[in-house]
């Protein structure tokens, strides 16, 4: 089993910045892939930034140049530092784990979540 602890959440103003934490601990190897994810109320979950096992970063479109994902310097922990925020990236933000690179962002756990609002 994995545990997925998100952190960072909050609210903030329009063009602002937050950076978010997730932890994983539990049944870890070194390799693996992590991803943020984010869902917005009466929308479907979409992928913000997923980094493989072999550390390559994907990003949406929507944050691309705005967002940054990083592995932290222990493989269990990423970060997703988000920079000139607007109200259209308020949402839940979760992590997602697993050991191997998932089909369709099928990831085998998710933490809870973490809420970040952006006001205008």
């Amino acid at each position: 089993q994995v545990q997925l602890v998100e952190s960072g959440g909050g609210l903030v103003q329009a063009g602002g910045s937050l950076r978010l934490s997730c932890a994983a601990s539990g049944s870890i190897f070194s390799i693996n892939a992590m991803g943020w994810y984010r869902q917005a109320p009466g929308k479907q979950r979409e992928m913000v930034a997923k980094i493989r096992t072999t550390d390559s970063i994907t990003y949406a479109n929507s944050v691309m140049g705005r967002f940054t994902a990083s592995r932290g310097n222990v493989k269990n922990t990423i970060y997703l530092q988000m920079d000139r925020l607007k109200p259209e990236d308020s949402a839940v933000y979760y992590c997602a784990f697993s050991d191997y690179d998932p089909l369709n962002d099928e990831y085998d756990y998710w933490g809870q979540g973490t809420q970040v609002i952006v006001s205008p």
